[in-house]
């Protein structure tokens, strides 16, 4: 593991640099399939999965059957947890339901703003090297409170063609409307333009690797709207000789897991406790199924000493990272602070597993450094904000002289007569 120990301001952008592609890279790729998408439609979907699956199906779409084959295959046990964390994602996401907000600016001038769900939103789920059955909960669940109308689910089929039985089970139970057994780029371009199988949708949603982020940027050059360029996973933890060490490098582990180019990285005040997590790391990643790929994202982490919390605070907001864990004797300093995180872990006892499953918050965040200017998903990112407004007689009255003057300073004539009209009509 890479250790540092007190870096100039100058290196901090350096050493915080993300394991990634830059869009350049493969911008190309995604363009090349958008194009094929729109022209062929499914025939081009197919010569993908071909391609990037290893697989040729019947059909993309999944059938009743299928879908009640998987439930009927899952262990009682598993069905329970997801129905608990789903029980809980929904109370979470149920409360930040809001009114409608109206005001009366001016005697006459009633203003106010409803909430509407997006009809059709499309759900990416990755299914490769694990079947994200979690993250359906965590997009279909608000989806489903915000009342969408059409939700579309989209997922890699493996090499036998079948989708992962977790994966289908949570879909049928969070309300997703339709599932296709398309993965990667192909299946982002088949949300934005729609296929004869696939619907168009309005926003995607969901998390992938740096294809499916990228092919997700390009989308919104097609008139589809995504939730964030969420991409490889990352997990910071600030911690002192307060932290359990086997605790912070579990949690270190955790996000290793998830892909070879996700990022862990610890910013610590105490020299000791890198020393002993470095050495829990060795030790609990020996253990691991998944312990080829969490060396690999390991080789990219990084074992951070700054001497102050004031510091420490500075490079974490500079990060700006998607899952925060705060485990230090100055918690509050941190939680009442930090301007720049996903989601914030707070405590020994909060692993971020427990986000990833089944507190009730949502686990699909910013990354990259886009928790500087993006919000995790949450139920308003499944609902458009419109305004309304009536205006009497007395309101136009009221309000008109100020907005003929307006319009004729700017010089829109069309806009001064249209209020001109009204008000030579109540004289």
């Amino acid at each position: 593991m890479n250790k540092i120990y007190n870096p100039e301001r100058s290196e901090w952008e350096g050493i915080l640099k993300r394991p990634t592609q830059t869009v350049d890279d493969i911008e190309a790729t995604v363009n090349n399939i958008f194009k094929e998408v729109k022209s062929n439609g499914d025939v081009a979907v197919a010569k993908y999965t071909a391609i990037f699956d290893k697989v040729t199906l019947d059909a993309i779409a999944v059938s009743d059957r299928e879908i009640q084959e998987a439930e009927n295959s899952l262990p009682i046990e598993l069905k329970e947890a997801i129905q608990l964390a789903k029980g809980n994602i929904e109370g979470f996401h149920k409360a930040q339901k809001t009114s409608r907000v109206a005001v009366t600016t001016a005697e006459g001038v009633d203003c106010w703003q409803e909430k509407r769900p997006i009809q059709k939103v499309g759900l990416y789920i990755p299914g490769g090297t694990a079947p994200l059955f979690s993250t359906i909960l965590m997009l279909a669940t608000p989806a489903n409170i915000a009342g969408c109308k059409e939700i579309v689910l989209c997922t890699p089929p493996d090499k036998n063609g079948h989708v992962n039985p977790a994966i289908l089970y949570t879909a049928k139970l969070s309300g997703v409307t339709k599932i296709f057994k398309v993965g990667g780029i192909q299946a982002i371009a088949a949300m934005t333009f729609g296929t004869e199988t696939v619907p168009q949708v309005y926003k995607i949603f969901g998390p992938g690797n740096q294809f499916v982020t990228v092919a997700k940027q390009i989308a919104t050059k097609h008139g589809v709207a995504i939730d964030m360029p969420a991409g490889p996973s990352e997990l910071l933890v600030v911690a002192d000789d307060s932290a359990d060490a086997s605790f912070v490098a579990s949690d270190l582990l955790s996000q290793a897991e998830h892909g070879i180019d996700s990022q862990v990285i610890l910013v610590a005040t105490s020299r000791k406790l890198i020393d002993e997590v470095e050495k829990e790391v060795e030790m609990q990643m020996s253990t691991l199924s998944r312990k080829h790929i969490a060396e690999k994202a390991i080789e990219n982490s990084k074992l951070i000493y700054v001497e102050n919390d004031e510091t420490a605070l500075a490079l974490i907001d500079e990060y700006g990272p998607e899952h925060f864990i705060v485990c230090t004797s100055n918690d509050d300093f941190y939680v009442d602070n930090i301007m720049n995180a996903g989601s914030v872990f707070i405590g020994n006892y909060t692993p971020e597993s427990a986000g990833d499953y089944a507190s009730g918050t949502n686990h699909t965040l910013p990354t990259n450094g886009y928790a500087k200017q993006y919000s995790g998903v949450n139920l308003d990112s499944f609902m458009k904000s419109m305004t309304f407004q009536k205006i009497s007689p007395k309101g136009i009255q009221n309000i008109g002289p100020a907005i003929e003057l307006m319009a004729a300073a700017e010089g829109l004539d069309a806009h001064k007569n249209a209020v001109t009209l009204r008000l030579k009509k109540l004289q």
